[in-house]
């Protein structure tokens, strides 16, 4: 997935405020836990709207990451004494919904939700492990880390936006909407979860800074489009 370089985030990052310990950090986990394993299944079952093999290999490969991804959260979680499963299980309504509401129709709406969509959830979970432990932000940088594959995404889309400004407009406006849902469902998490809020709190300066946070996640939102041809 793409997503900021850890040297962007660390880019001014306040000490540390929450212990390793922290409830938060066991619910940051699971949370990226289910997303790991979501992403998977979606990538693929979307590698079979891909027009040919080298689509589909490409696809594949992701979707591998993805689990490897998951498996470096299930050992954190199992060495803090949790379960991975009945951790993720209270998560698995907002991500799947999510995820429902996100469905591609077409290839080309699949590598968008791949590139685009996928980093606004890395931007959002990177920014909290700023505040964080080493060991713990270590932990959620290595899930969260970019995939070889994702200039694959960016060559196709753009070859296609390139040779018809209809597929820009559309994959634009989709695009755009692949930003409101995440954030309508980041928000729905957190009001579920204080544990989140505190993390969040400690990665943002104070609540008051949320507003200024998502700012920049939608300045992110719109360098990616810029990457894939779209605006």
């Amino acid at each position: 997935m793409a997503s900021l370089s850890r040297a962007d985030h660390e880019a001014g990052a306040a000490s540390p405020r929450l212990p390793a310990d922290h409830p938060g950090v066991n619910k940051l986990f699971a949370v990226l836990a289910y997303g790991e394993i979501a992403a998977f299944y979606r990538l693929a079952e979307e590698a079979k709207m891909a027009p040919d093999l080298r689509g589909r290999i490409s696809m594949a490969s992701m979707a591998a990451a993805e689990m490897g991804h998951y498996e470096l959260l299930r050992d954190a979680l199992e060495g803090r004494g949790v379960d991975v499963v009945a951790a993720m299980a209270e998560f698995a309504s907002a991500l799947d919904n999510y995820h429902r509401l996100t469905t591609p129709s077409t290839w080309l709406e699949a590598l968008v939700k791949t590139y685009v969509g996928d980093a606004l959830a890395a931007d959002f979970y990177l920014e909290i492990a700023d505040g964080l432990p080493d060991e713990v932000a270590d932990v959620v940088r290595a899930a969260l880390a970019e995939t070889e594959h994702s200039q694959f995404v960016v060559a196709e889309v753009r070859a296609a936006v390139t040779r018809s400004s209809k597929q820009r407009s559309r994959l634009a406006l989709w695009s755009r909407r692949l930003l409101g849902e995440a954030i309508t469902q980041a928000q729905y998490v957190l009001a579920e979860h204080d544990e989140l809020v505190d993390l969040v709190v400690s990665g943002t300066d104070g609540l008051t800074q949320l507003t200024g946070f998502f700012d920049r996640v939608q300045r992110t939102h719109d360098k990616r489009m810029r990457e894939l041809g779209l605006i």
